[in-house]
């Protein structure tokens, strides 16, 4: 079979179970099932990106394409295990199981005044024209392959709106979670956010589930951020190492608004982010943190863009990667400073720790500037860890592997120190030391930083 032939026949698999499920679904809205089309002409026409693509040439989407993911309307989970894998943290909540809504798993409790928090799907029925317009706004259909994809599948995910000048105290919890299917599953959850002027919110995604899961998640999330808005967006991925990631974050600002993102990733095999930032108005902010850690053969690429589209705007980004045994990292971060785009401040740095000769990072910043009274940076670097440092450590009574361990959980440490919510950073600190080699020691080593931090 030639590669044309190959391709052809992948996009029909999920062409065909696309009108499976139409069939199943019966009649629905007729925007609805126009948005449906578009996707699904824009994915056959697209088809699944390849290495020969500049955008995929570190990432190999075979698994994905080629796999035969099943489609699922069960929500059962042990609410047992849901307890045991999700936040430890006071929130409003949803949670998704392989995609669908599980009212049984969810907890809004008592939303302020002027918010709302829904799952999409009831949004669709109860108010589907608010939802019709917004929805697609900032990826229409021509993004990439798997927005196109999400699109012709889009059933469920979550709509939050913040009114004017509401807050929302307790952060908004969107939890993911992944069975160990019989067979894999697939889910294409849609993620929209209307953050009225002034208000402010955090909202946390969290992708989780059984040890034994091989599931395809892909996910696209559109969030609009009216003048003066604030949102923090938490992204927790430590899915399965079978499972399967890509996503689509899609950012809007306009005026004196403040977007911050802390991409934490530490799960999946294959592992896709694009975050794409729009800075549409003075005095808009943007503030993109990151921090990957991948193990075996594990592949976590990450794309960042930030488009300056207003003078006087503000970008700043931070991403880190730790690596080892055979695992692969991709970093690619861009920062466009658009015509008259004066005044503006854009800078980027990325760093990775390598902890094994075998592990790899391919990293590449990038500016693109078309105005001339502007301040930008970027910079990358990947090494090992500090030979000095750790004789430092050493002197002071710790032992070599201990302060190896040490070292690393400080690398991370640059990011996670910017984290205000408690149980993420912990969640993310106690990971990131069950996942470091053994022989780093790892009895009491996150208490062992602690106590050095309190010296």
């Amino acid at each position: 079979m030639s590669d044309v032939e190959q391709q052809s026949s992948e996009v029909k698999t999920f062409l065909d179970r696309l009108a499976e499920r139409s069939a199943s679904r019966g009649q629905e809205p007729t925007w609805i099932a126009a948005r449906r089309q578009a996707g699904a002409a824009r994915f056959e026409a697209l088809g699944f990106p390849t290495r020969r693509d500049e955008a995929w040439k570190y990432t190999d989407v075979r698994a994905i394409a080629r796999g035969d993911f099943a489609l699922t309307d069960s929500a059962e989970f042990s609410p047992a295990s849901a307890a045991a894998l999700t936040l430890p943290i006071e929130a409003h909540r949803l949670t998704f199981v392989d995609g669908v809504f599980s009212p049984a798993l969810s907890d809004l409790g008592e939303l302020p005044r002027g918010v709302a928090v829904l799952p999409l799907s009831q949004a669709l029925v109860e108010n589907h024209e608010a939802v019709g317009g917004p929805l697609g706004r900032l990826t229409g259909v021509e993004f990439s392959p798997f927005s196109a994809l999400n699109t012709a599948f889009m059933e469920e995910g979550a709509v939050v709106r913040l009114a004017p000048g509401s807050v929302v105290e307790k952060p908004i919890l969107l939890q993911f979670l992944s069975r160990a299917n019989t067979a894999p599953v697939m889910s294409h959850p849609r993620i929209l956010v209307e953050a009225g002027s002034r208000s402010q919110a955090t909202l946390i995604e969290h992708h989780v589930g059984e040890s034994e899961a091989a599931n395809f998640t892909n996910l696209v999330a559109e969030l609009m951020l009216d003048r003066g808005a604030i949102l923090t967006h938490y992204k927790l991925q430590e899915a399965a190492l079978g499972d399967l990631h890509v996503a689509s974050i899609h950012v809007e600002q306009n005026r004196d608004s403040r977007y911050t993102s802390f991409n934490l990733n530490l799960g999946g095999g294959l592992v896709r982010n694009d975050l794409i930032g729009e800075l549409n108005g003075e005095g808009a902010e943007a503030n993109f943190y990151g921090l990957f850690y991948g193990q075996g053969r594990q592949h976590i690429d990450n794309h960042t863009l930030a488009n300056h589209n207003a003078p006087r705007t503000f970008s700043n980004e931070n991403y880190k990667g730790i690596l080892d045994d055979r695992a692969r990292g991709v970093f690619n971060g861009k920062v466009v400073v658009k015509r008259d785009s004066q005044k503006i401040e854009g800078y980027q740095s990325n760093a990775n720790l390598l902890l094994s000769d075998r592990a790899e990072i391919d990293a590449k910043p990038e500016l693109e500037i078309y105005a001339d009274d502007v301040k930008c940076s970027h910079g990358t670097t990947t090494g090992q860890l500090d030979e000095e440092a750790v004789y430092a450590l050493r002197t002071r009574g710790i032992d070599e592997q201990t302060a190896r361990g040490l070292l690393t959980l400080a690398f991370a440490g640059e990011v996670m120190e910017l984290v205000d919510l408690d149980a993420v950073a912990e969640r993310v600190e106690l990971a990131v030391a069950g996942k470091l080699p053994e022989r780093f020691n790892l009895a009491g080593l996150v208490e062992a930083s602690m106590a050095l931090h309190d010296e």
